[in-house]
């Protein structure tokens, strides 16, 4: 599901609009989580104001377009839903062509913002197993160089780096496609090469509990593809697991990693998995989960993340576009069933 690029000239214009509002400091780690109820109102949403938190808002894409869109046409009911979405903060996702470039683009704007980008790094050989997201670097020398330039593109400037969605799940799970130890090596090679980075936080990705439930074939590529020099692991990308779900999954691959603290994707999980068919692929019924935030009441959960970008297709099945396309009636639907 990769991400879109954008034009350079509107993102600075849009961030420096956005650093008039601004007075606060640039945050060089994630915060400290603080304890918070179970069940986390959702911040209030105002248009051009800064949103709660140390995570970047992007304010060009498919759900803030949309929501310009339908505001002409007086959808204001409409509008309503889907800025849920355009005013929260999402990871982007670079495309492979002229990534150095976007990525630049992208922590140059929220750096101006004082505030940090959450990014995924999704361009690994054989990627998706030849899914509905198939794609990726040509070789390991392709796929090598394109990681420096990423990692050129964020240079000393703070962001969150998201390495791979399941890519290694897939891999237990029986990709034969990818070599298991050239994307191992890999990924270890990207983990080490993001965190050159002076304030970039890298965690690499760990599928979901509902995926490979016997974590213990887990911990050896994890092991492999470089855990230890990440900041944690990520969780629950694209996917629908509940955040307890998600928490005791993660705290029990914590263990048995040495502690690794971790991130948990809930841009969709609102009312948790789906029981159907394809329960991956853009499933009925979902809801927006838990806004962005650091504030997580778990001393290892570092942050909740909305990694997938809600309202873009899993890929086309149920109707849907292709696979990162924005699907507006899938985002009303998200954004519908969570409620106010």
């Amino acid at each position: 599901m990769p991400g879109r690029s954008r034009s350079r000239v509107r993102y600075w214009l849009a961030a420096l609009a956005a650093t008039l509002s601004l007075a606060c400091a640039l945050p060089q780690s994630l915060p400290a989580p603080t304890p918070t109820p179970t069940s986390m109102p959702a911040p209030v949403l105002t248009p051009g104001e800064p949103y709660p938190g140390p995570f970047w808002v992007n304010p060009v894409g498919q759900a803030a377009t949309q929501a310009a869109e339908w505001r002409r046409a007086g959808r204001a009911a409409d509008v309503e839903l889907v800025e849920r979405i355009s005013l929260r903060p999402q990871a982007d996702w670079p495309r492979p062509d002229g990534v150095e470039l976007t990525v630049r683009d992208l922590t140059g704007a929220a750096a101006l913002a004082g505030r940090i980008p959450v990014l995924v790094a999704y361009n690994i050989p054989h990627r998706d197993c030849g899914g509905l997201s198939q794609g990726g670097a040509a070789d390991a020398d392709a796929y090598r160089l394109w990681v420096d330039a990423y990692a050129r593109g964020i240079g000393e400037r703070p962001a969150v780096v998201i390495v791979e969605p399941d890519a290694i799940a897939h891999l237990v799970s029986g990709c034969e496609s990818a070599p298991s130890d050239e994307r191992l090596t890999l990924l270890a090679y990207a983990v080490e090469r993001f965190k050159q980075g002076p304030a970039t936080k890298v965690y690499l990705d760990a599928g979901h509990s509902g995926w490979i439930t016997d974590q213990s074939r887990l911990e050896g590529p994890l092991r492999q593809a470089g855990v230890a020099k990440a900041d944690g692991f990520a969780l629950n990308v694209s996917a629908f697991q509940t955040n307890a779900s998600s928490a005791e999954y993660g705290h029990r691959l914590s263990d048995a990693l040495g502690g690794k603290h971790f991130v948990v994707d809930t841009s969709r999980n609102g009312n948790g998995p789906y029981s159907g068919t394809d329960s991956w692929c853009n499933p009925p019924g979902r809801a927006l989960g838990t806004p962005p935030t650091t504030a997580t009441g778990d001393a290892l959960i570092d942050a909740y993340l909305w990694i997938k970008r809600p309202g873009e297709s899993d890929g086309s099945c149920r109707g849907g576009p292709s696979a990162g396309r924005w699907w507006p009636q899938y985002a009303l639907e998200l954004a519908r069933a969570a409620g106010s």
